[in-house]
């Protein structure tokens, strides 16, 4: 098994832990402390070497931040895992604060002493949110000071060593573009920028750069790295021992130069009288200081790499559509497993959980699962990033709903899709919401825009079926996704923050949902391709659209067809014959029989 389901360690110990810290906290002569969900390249995933919140507080959401005062503190959490964070952290030694409500410098500012000097790690937040936290400390008042060491690692007897996996080659024939083509056109934009180089710390950027990919992260098939770029496209790779695996050089090839992982803080210093080109999101602000203490010109930027990787060349779009008539035969062999075996009311959350990584498995081609399978039923299914583990593992029963939020990391391609199913007659409401996050997909699925639209445009078209009828969801209703790289990728967003325009070749999921706490939770979810600018039909203007690449069926016991209008039926009766047609042949003829009745048309 990729996934465990370990239970989080007992609140008794996290309070010694919480107590270790402040002793620590006292000893440094610091009156509080941060500690985020971050490592020093500031990705999504961080290796258990770096779990810091997740051992202090029990908290193993993907996104946080503790707040550690002598007396008080606080887990900040947004609102995708707020029904988490409340299950995973002590209340008696934790106070939840919503991070969107209440930012940390003010949660600070307002909790702790006038000259307080509260203190973070510089390689685990990023410049931008550092100056934010100085500004309005300052205000107060305060000091934000970095540290020297992270007091939390000294209280750490059994942190783990930090992992070091050998690095693989990506094949440039998946890629689509070879690692000296894309060396260039990054160097192109560093000139472009006006920097005489660039420093590289998101492991996913420097693993599409080089196509080389590793496993010294869970899910993330990338090797933790540091990169520096310089303008004319030549780059220093800096490792840990035990990185550099056999015949890595001779695939990196002339213009990439490998050097040790604790030079690339000095590396980055020795840039006097030239510029570097950081980025204030995610180059930690260790490296910013570092920088300037060595006489840079900074060139606050976003990472070369992230644009042209969220453009996915014809090789990955091609290995993406493999990759997810792969996944979607395997989650039909699995839906066909639970809707045989659900209603005898056996089942648990963590035995669906392991069918369905089976049901990969026995594709022979899954590398790894792409984030740890959320598979939610009745009440566990209203909370948005629910892990199961075997102290929450319930049991699946009768009238309830099932939702199930997995992926897979295959060579060609990862996946990501997200289904609700009812085992039996659904719960009172759940078919209107559900109906109602079904249109709320298509609304998505169907639109057509022109070159400059956000998304953060496409997010209010998904919303509006749901705030019509008064509902509404925490999350966005779609991030990027790499290609056999993160599940969630930037810069593209179909979000309230995604500002960033939507281009042909970006592939992004479409997931809206509704959550009735303590009932049931619904969402849907496919990953779509944006396609190439086209000139609709009796239109005057190219326009964009998303090319749907999930194929799997959607419950149709769900769904109120009299809420749907003509055209969504329409769409939705198309979909599950394309459905049916691709998946039939890669089936056995029982799951091709639960197959048709799945995809019959409404």
């Amino acid at each position: 098994m990729f996934q465990t389901f370990e239970a989080p360690v007992a609140a008794a110990d996290r309070s010694a832990r919480l107590a270790r810290l402040r002793a620590e906290l006292a000893r440094r002569g610091l009156d509080g402390f941060l500690v985020p969900r971050a490592d020093a390249h500031q990705g999504e995933y961080v290796p258990p070497s770096d779990a810091r919140l997740a051992w202090l507080t029990g908290f193993t959401g993907s996104a946080g931040v503790a707040a550690v005062l002598a007396d008080k503190a606080a887990l900040f959490v947004d609102g995708r895992y707020t029904l988490q964070a409340a299950s995973q952290a002590d209340g008696a030694l934790w106070s939840l604060q919503p991070l969107h409500e209440a930012p940390v410098g003010a949660w600070i500012a307002g909790a702790a002493k006038t000259g307080a000097k509260i203190g973070f790690d510089p390689w685990l937040h990023g410049a931008a949110e550092v100056e934010a936290l100085k500004t309005r400390l300052s205000a107060a008042g305060m000091e934000a000071a970095p540290a020297e060491g992270n007091p939390l690692d000294e209280v750490w007897d059994d942190r783990p060593a930090p992992p070091a996996a050998p690095i693989r080659p990506y094949p440039d024939a998946l890629a689509g573009r070879s690692a000296a083509e894309k060396r260039e056109s990054v160097a192109a934009a560093i000139r472009a920028a006006g920097a005489d180089a660039a420093a590289l710390t998101l492991p996913d950027s420097v693993a599409w750069l080089l196509n080389i990919r590793g496993d010294d992260l869970p899910r993330l098939p990338a090797p933790l790295v540091f990169a520096l770029i310089d303008a004319a496209g030549a780059v220093t790779l800096f490792l840990r021992p035990g990185q550099e695996a056999e015949g890595l050089r001779a695939h990196l090839g002339k213009g990439v130069v490998i050097r040790p992982r604790e030079d690339f803080e000095a590396a980055v210093g020795g840039f006097g009288g030239k510029a570097l080109l950081l980025d204030g999101q995610s180059a930690p602000f260790a490296l910013f200081r570092a920088a300037e203490a060595g006489g840079a010109r900074i060139v606050k930027g976003d990472d070369p790499c992230r644009l042209p990787k969220a453009i996915k060349t014809e090789a990955e779009a091609a290995g993406a559509r493999e990759a997810h008539l792969r996944d979607g035969a395997a989650m039909a062999r699995f839906l066909c497993w639970l809707d045989r075996e659900a209603p005898g009311g056996g089942l648990t959350e963590i035995a669906i959980a392991k069918r369905l990584e089976a049901e990969r498995r026995a594709t022979n081609a899954l590398m790894d699962i792409s984030f740890d399978s959320i598979v939610g039923s009745g009440p566990n299914g209203a909370i948005v990033h629910y892990r199961v583990t075997e102290a929450t593992d319930r049991r699946l029963s009768p009238g309830e709903l099932m939702l199930v939020d997995s992926g897979g990391q295959y060579l060609d391609g990862t996946t990501d899709i997200t289904r609700t199913v009812t085992v039996g007659f659904p719960p009172e409401g759940a078919v209107r919401a559900f109906t109602l996050v079904l249109k709320a997909m298509i609304a998505v699925t169907l639109a057509r825009f022109p070159e400059g639209t956000t998304g953060r445009d496409i997010d209010t078209l998904a919303r509006a079926p749901l705030w019509r009828a008064g509902l509404d969801y925490d999350h966005g209703t779609g991030h990027g996704v790499g290609a056999y790289l993160g599940v969630h990728e930037g810069p593209q967003s179909l979000s309230r923050r995604g500002a960033v325009p939507l281009k042909a070749g970006m592939l992004c999921s479409n997931e809206p949902g509704y959550y009735r706490t303590g009932a049931f939770g619904i969402r849907i979810e496919n990953l779509v391709l944006v396609e190439a600018p086209n000139i609709p039909e009796d239109g005057e203007r190219p326009m964009l659209g998303f090319e749907t690449l999930t194929l799997c069926p959607i419950d149709r016991r769900l769904i109120d067809p009299a809420l749907l209008d003509r055209a969504e039926r329409d769409w939705l009766n198309a979909y599950h014959a394309r459905v049916e047609a691709a998946l039939a042949p890669l089936l056995g003829e029982a799951e091709r029989v639960w197959l048709g009745k799945a995809c019959a048309a409404l």
